[in-house]
């Protein structure tokens, strides 16, 4: 059975209201959030750019049921693994059995800021692969160290652990990133409705794990607004390629944002208030293979797009 998830957009939103959402996302009947881990949003009318560990905490007091994972964490340039490792101890052991830790390879954008390389693809799946097991090692328990290709670890302990161990799932995009993802995963994300990503994920060791799909819309009393919304706050959902991965400041999605108009981001995602629409695009995921698939909201009205979907869009699934 497919359950659904909301995107807590820490690139948006303010910390406080992100807790405030997800009490809100849980009343109305999402079984579990993703939020960002982001040192800087892609351009600058977006805002905000939380301290995820800090909003977690948050999270893990004001929900009862709610799931929570990063969607999704970096553990290997701008944050060693071993502190990552320590952080979402930390989270599992707040929120018992509601948990999880989503990895990927990351986006120069935010790994940039110490002065790091920010190296070619390969090197960031080498990176991603030593880090996860680096982090999954001192979740064991006891003392540890680590001489890697990467990482060096000296002797280090969590000494708060979660009674049971965190799932990390693992992003990707590409095939390369998928058959890592299915090779070290508990589980796969991924923001596009591409069977053949999941298939590959399956072939190379990921069958029967769970797969997390994010599909990102804009709600809003009439289409046209919507698409003006989406337009001014979330550009960068229509610039194409790697460029995602690869542009290191705010400033360069501006630039690469000026040649996006609405009718690209129309093209790309559900615009205004047609449940249909919405069902449709959610059925997609599904019918690729998801059976995780959570919404991002773009722009403020976050209370009204929950409103939304508790009435119009869930129950089609249910």
């Amino acid at each position: 059975m497919v359950q659904f998830g909301y995107t807590l957009s820490g690139e948006e939103h303010r910390p406080n209201d992100l807790v405030r959402f997800a009490r809100l996302a849980e009343d109305a009947g999402f079984e579990f959030a993703s939020i960002s881990d982001h040192f800087h949003p892609r351009i600058d009318r977006q805002g905000q750019s939380v301290f995820v560990w800090a909003v977690i905490g948050g999270i893990a007091q004001a929900t009862d049921r709610l799931r929570l994972g990063t969607g999704v964490t970096c553990p290997t340039i701008r944050t060693h693994p071993a502190i990552i490792a320590h952080a979402a101890a930390t989270a599992g052991a707040m929120m018992p059995g509601r948990f999880y830790l989503g990895v990927g390879s990351g986006e120069n954008l935010n790994e940039h800021i110490l002065g790091d390389h920010w190296p070619e693809v390969d090197v960031r799946h080498d990176m991603l692969e030593e880090a996860v097991a680096i982090i999954r090692q001192l979740w064991q328990g006891g003392s540890h160290s680590h001489s890697g290709r990467h990482y060096t670890v000296q002797n280090a302990r969590i000494y708060t652990l979660p009674e049971e161990p965190v799932p990390i799932m693992v992003a990707a995009s590409g095939p390369k990133a998928a058959a890592l993802a299915g090779k070290i995963g508990d589980g796969f994300i991924g923001t596009s409705p591409k069977a053949e990503t999941l298939q590959t994920f399956d072939q190379a060791g990921g069958r029967g794990k769970p797969k997390y799909g994010q599909a990102t819309v804009c709600w809003a009393a009439d289409e046209a607004s919507a698409r003006k919304t989406a337009l001014e706050i979330w550009p960068n959902g229509a610039i194409p390629g790697e460029l995602g991965q690869e542009l290191p400041q705010p400033a360069h999605f501006e630039q690469a944002a000026q040649l996006v108009t609405e009718e690209h981001i129309a093209e790309g995602m559900v615009c205004g208030p047609d449940a249909k629409k919405h069902i449709a695009e959610i059925q997609k995921y599904i019918d690729a293979g998801y059976d995780h698939v959570y919404i991002h909201q773009i722009g403020p009205d976050q209370e009204g797009f929950l409103n939304f979907y508790q009435r119009d869009v869930l129950p089609a699934f249910k």
